[in-house]
This record gives C-alpha cells, sequence and structure tokens, in this order.
C-alpha cells in the first residue's frame, strides 16, 4: 500500500491598520458574523444558515460569483466562492473570533481563521489626541494547502481581502460620526 505523505500546514497572519476608528467601533462590524458581505466587497451575499447569532455553532454561508470588476483587487479573476462557515469562538472581551471554513468551492481542507482587533495609539507624541487613534484588524490562519495555488499567492489573497474590508470599515465608521 502507498502511504500519502502529509504536507505541512499553512500558517499565516495578515493585518490592516485602520485611522480614526477605536476597536470599540470596528468590533461590532467584525463581530456580526453573518454579514460580512457588508464589508467584503467581493461577497455578494452572506446569512445565518443555522445556530444563533453571536455564538459558537452559528454556521453562515457566504458567496460571490466571481465577476469582480473592482479594478483595486488584483484578484478579481479568482473563481467563484462559496462557504459554510462555523463560528468557533467569539470574545468580546478580546475582540478576536474563531472560523472554520466547512463546504467550499476553493478546496480548502481544516481551515481554521481567528481574526481580532486590537486598539492603537498612532499619536507618537503622547498627546492622546482621538483624532489620531485607530485600531488593527489581525487574521490569522491554518490549513491544509489549497491544491492549485502557491502558498504565497493565497495570503496575498487573503491581504488584498483584509485591506478592502479594513477600508470599507475606516469609511463607513468616519461617515457614521458625521451623521
Amino acid at each position: 500500500m502507498e502511504e500519502k505523505t502529509q504536507l505541512p500546514k499553512w500558517e499565516g497572519k495578515t493585518s490592516a491598520e485602520l485611522k480614526g476608528p477605536a476597536a470599540a467601533e470596528v468590533w461590532p462590524l467584525l463581530a456580526d458574523f453573518c454579514n460580512i458581505y457588508k464589508w467584503f466587497q467581493t461577497l455578494e451575499t452572506s446569512y445565518r444558515v443555522e445556530g444563533v447569532p453571536g455564538e459558537p455553532g452559528l454556521i453562515r454561508y457566504c458567496g460571490h460569483s466571481g465577476d469582480d470588476n473592482d479594478e483595486d483587487d488584483q484578484t478579481s479573476d479568482m473563481i467563484k466562492f462559496s462557504a459554510k462557515e462555523k463560528l468557533l469562538m467569539i470574545d468580546p472581551i478580546r475582540r478576536c473570533l474563531s472560523y472554520e471554513v466547512l463546504d467550499n468551492s476553493w478546496g480548502l481542507k481544516s481551515y481554521v481563521a481567528t481574526m481580532q482587533v486590537l486598539d492603537l495609539d498612532l499619536d507618537l507624541d503622547g498627546n492622546n489626541d482621538q483624532s489620531c487613534r485607530g485600531c488593527k484588524i489581525e487574521w490569522s490562519f491554518v490549513c491544509d494547502p489549497i491544491e492549485g495555488w502557491i502558498y504565497g499567492d493565497f495570503i496575498s489573497c487573503l491581504d488584498s481581502r483584509l485591506q478592502s474590508m479594513a477600508r470599507k470599515m475606516e469609511h463607513d465608521a468616519i461617515l457614521s460620526r458625521t451623521s
């Protein structure tokens, strides 16, 4: 019998800084697990499949058709994506959540990710100026290698998605303060 060689897991982390909104303003946006499509421009839909909102065990469906026309998105020629994702842990004190990708169209196997929102003090002069505050979203993951993908391309894809999400959250946080 031929034994399959187990490839090492892919592990990585990407982050995005938001200037202006504090972690307390951004966390509720990320914690709204079933409405991730509001922040990921490449997702057309996301909704609750089963479970209780805000509690581990919640499963969401999210997807897009792959018809991205966003010129800033270097992955616009990516294949269609759909997935069911399960909330594993949510911690409002540490402002983090972990989820697992279940059924999906990208070939992700044993993919688990953690997203956390951290406060930043961007004022290096120590003035505690609220206009200089901000936050950072960190997205880390562990998964089996994905057939047909190169690790660097996968992490670049995640980073592109996170940067886009952070820009939208930053923009919407500024708009909500002025309205």
